[in-house]
């Protein structure tokens, strides 16, 4: 297993081969680390991931709910994961269209 620069817990799944892998691949990451919870799995080695933040409007002096969706590429070492989860997300060039993130880090949800 290749070392990714980010302290994290090592993934304990199987590599397939799959060279777009940050632990076993020639995938380089760099950029942001970016914390949220899993919004659909539906694609192939593709989920999307949701972060919500609060933004304060000065014009109404309240605050608004706002929500971040990220395309983010899951290696197959990573393992099974399910909408919920609370995973972590760190930038890497561009995969495809909109896939500029890979998951590093998962955790289950309670």
């Amino acid at each position: 297993m290749r070392d990714i620069g980010v302290d994290i817990i090592e993934p304990a799944g199987e590599w397939d081969g799959d060279e777009n892998c940050p632990f076993y691949g020639s995938l380089r990451l760099r950029g942001q680390i970016i914390e949220g919870k899993i919004a659909k799995v539906g694609m192939q080695k593709s989920i999307i991931v949701e972060r919500e933040h609060i933004r304060y409007m000065q014009k109404f002096e309240r605050y608004e709910k706002r929500t971040r969706r990220y395309a983010a590429h899951l290696p197959s070492c990573i393992g099974e994961v399910n909408v919920g989860d609370s995973v972590r997300i760190m930038e890497c060039r561009p995969l495809s269209k909109t896939v500029t993130f890979c998951v590093i880090e998962t955790e289950a949800s309670e």
